[in-house]
């Protein structure tokens, strides 16, 4: 069977398993992992392996630029600090503690002799990344707070590039040909800057020609060239090219889409990316299965849970060190937000590639590879499974039914009332006639007064009602107020120094309105002095 019968065959698998996971009480990634083992472990049928070229040609750039083209770049840029800590000095914090904890102690429990910092060092600057596809796809599923998502995701567009470039980087210490921390960070900057500067131009480039043409074709295809070029432009010139894809899709989401694609345009464009995500998560999640060896995790299993231990640990520090730093910032969250955080950071695809990319000469090698492959499995079944649990039981798993019937049953009630209005303009302009119109009309009323209806059967808390709809006001006229400062300083009426002073204000106040930070009284909450 040649490679495209085996990618038919995983397509058939993945197909099978999210019509399974449909009646299970278990995220469709972490069903896929097993699926791959069991078929794995039974060698039914050969599967493609999953190497360095395929995760970084085929499946990171695609991966990476759905994501970054559905961000808010305003919700982005106001957590700003906090996902830049976690994603940069958080990554090399974890990797120096897990490199400073897992030496002496696999030493002293005879796990590996000779083990020393720089080899886990490597280990722990490959193990640094973390894959949250299935956590942040559960968050949405059980409506988990909006800006805890964006922390999460956030993290992991910006730390897989981390990891990459301090991945390299501990190599080249191991090998010699690093000579201090000045070196190391002057080609940290490097690879990251310019990578984010050839995103950034592809990004605006296929944005400009979006606003100049109106096909959707030409459109999706240009966000295709955008994600997939910007990730070969960067690595062929050695620079970044997880965060050019980034950058590129950060910009076409936010610029691109919102200014150049019609609405109809966006619909097809979010449906492609869509299928796009859930076809290569399928199958990198099925390949991660079908790689790994059963009976080697059970060979090295002390090692293996000495590995995921210090691992967890190690970003619980850094998770609880971030948040701590930042308590008496604008960024700061909940405590209890650290725990899903930490249990959040689920390993992927990318640190078992870079763990087989290690040359077959590479010392400890294999005990390399067994770590990273059983932190791999760990990370998503253990915390992958329990994730649902942990958010149940901090109260984090979002809206009651009555709450989700009360928004559903408020916005068909908008959405009818926007109709009406917009039929209403259509018949004063005369665009249309009376007698076609007046079905529509009678149809679009009978929804408005049966939403209506529907809402007044809702017995629901009144308290919380009222405080979740003066969030919402609130958030909506601060957005109003960061739009007219933007443009009274286009405008020349205010300098940049008053500019950051109010949006800085606006969006310390915009913190407030988080449900996190909600109080239970019924006067708004006073803007902060």
């Amino acid at each position: 069977m040649g490679i495209e019968g085996g990618f038919i065959l995983l397509f058939i698998v993945a197909t099978a398993v999210a019509i399974a996971v449909r009646r299970l009480q278990l995220p469709y990634t972490v069903a896929l992992v097993l699926a791959g083992l069991v078929l794995g472990a039974l060698h039914l049928f050969p599967a493609p392996h999953l190497t360095r070229d395929l995760l970084f040609s085929v499946f990171l750039p695609g991966l990476l630029f759905e994501a970054a083209f559905h961000i808010d770049l305003r919700d982005f840029w106001r957590n700003r600090i906090m996902i830049t800590a976690l994603a940069v000095p958080g990554v090399v914090a974890s990797t120096a503690l897990v490199a400073l904890i897992l030496a002496p102690v696999a030493q002293a429990l005879n796990v590996a002799h000779g083990f020393n910092w720089r080899y886990a060092l490597v280990f722990g600057a490959l193990i640094s990344a973390t894959d949250p596809i299935a956590v942040v796809s559960l968050f949405r599923t059980m409506g988990a707070p909006r800006r805890l998502t964006m922390l999460v995701d956030g993290e992991s567009l910006l730390n897989d590039g981390t990891s990459i470039v301090f991945f390299t980087l501990s190599l080249s210490l191991l090998a010699g040909t690093v000579v201090g921390p000045g070196h190391i960070a002057l080609q940290f900057v490097s690879i990251v800057g310019m990578g984010a500067v050839i995103g950034g131009a592809i990004g605006a480039a296929a944005s400009i020609i979006m606003r100049r043409v109106d096909d959707p074709m030409i459109e999706i295809t240009l966000t295709t060239i955008a994600a997939y070029g910007a990730f070969i432009a960067a690595e062929s010139l050695g620079y970044s090219g997880v965060i050019a894809t980034v950058a590129a899709g950060t910009l076409c989401g936010n610029f691109g889409a919102r200014t150049g694609m019609s609405p109809s345009t966006r619909i097809a464009s979010a449906t492609f990316w869509e299928y796009v995500v859930f076809a290569l998560n399928s199958i990198v999640f099925l390949l991660i299965g079908f790689e790994i060896s059963l009976p080697m995790l059970l060979t090295d299993w002390l090692p293996i849970v000495l590995a995921y231990t210090v691992v967890t640990a190690s970003r619980a520090l850094v998770i609880c060190a971030s948040r701590a730093l930042l308590g008496r910032t604008r960024e700061r969250f909940p405590w209890r937000w650290t725990a899903v955080i930490t249990w959040g950071g689920l390993r992927g695809a990318l640190p078992m590639v870079l763990a087989l990319s290690l040359p077959d000469t590479f010392a400890y090698r294999e005990l390399i590879v067994s770590m990273t492959f059983g932190v791999v499995v760990l990370s998503i079944l253990i915390q992958g499974v329990t994730m649902p649990v942990l958010l149940r039981r901090l109260g984090l798993n979002g809206e009651s039914p009555d709450q989700l019937a009360y928004e559903t049953h408020r916005v068909e009630s908008l959405t009818a009332d926007s109709v009406l209005q917009e039929l209403e303009h259509m018949s004063g302009r005369r665009l249309v006639s009376a007698q076609i119109l007046e079905p529509f009309r009678e149809e679009y009323q009978r929804r408005l007064e049966g939403a209506g209806e529907k809402l007044q059967k809702l017995t629901l808390d009144a308290r919380l009602l009222r405080r979740r709809e003066r969030a919402r006001v609130r958030r909506h006229l601060l957005v109003i107020e960061r739009d007219r400062t933007m443009q009274a300083f286009q405008q020349g009426i205010i300098g940049r120094k008053g500019r950051d002073r109010l949006l800085a204000d606006i969006d310390a106040r915009m913190v407030e309105t988080e449900p996190e930070n909600e109080t239970d009284t019924e006067e708004p909450p006073a803007p902060p002095a």
